[in-house]
């Protein structure tokens, strides 16, 4: 079943333009937070290509999400900086607290997780952003301690 605000949008895009692909997928996946398998097949449809090639060119571009973004989006920043000081380990960590990986979603679907190749605030290393909202110096304590009261929070509302 195709979620019912989709139809508008592939509307737009003349069937059969190839070059509308990457624009198609841009403008679902804004509506709909992610690329769900449906609109995958749909927009194949629509452009006239088979399934397996719109998501291999989703799937070649890291800006494509496969997965709803859990309530709070967990990005941490791989930038030369936050390499230097570390953001292997604060990713590590949050892996294991989490239980996820990066692209994946908790089963709560409370957090997701994305490695991102630069927040743009290298001062700040390493750095974690949640929701757009920045965490400095974010050592896996931080970050464990920060998912605790996320978690905490999200139970009392």
């Amino acid at each position: 079943m195709i979620a019912p605000d989709i139809e508008p949008i592939v509307a737009r895009y003349h069937a059969g333009r190839r070059d509308a692909l990457i624009p198609l997928l841009q403008e679902v996946q804004t509506s709909c937070g992610y690329l769900s398998r449906e609109a995958v097949v749909r927009i194949g449809q629509h452009l006239r290509l088979p399934a397996s090639k719109v998501y291999g060119v989703a799937t070649f571009y890291n800006q494509f999400r496969f997965q709803p973004l859990g309530r709070y989006h967990v990005q941490v920043c791989r930038g030369t900086a936050c390499h230097v000081k570390k953001s292997q380990q604060t990713l590590t960590a949050l892996q294991r607290t989490l239980n996820i990986k990066p692209g994946q979603t908790s089963r709560d679907g409370l957090f997701s997780l994305e490695v991102v190749a630069c927040l743009g605030a290298c001062g700040l290393a390493p750095l974690v952003a949640v929701n757009g909202e920045f965490h400095a110096g974010a050592t896996p304590d931080v970050v464990n301690r920060l998912v605790r009261n996320i978690r905490k929070e999200a139970k009392v509302k």
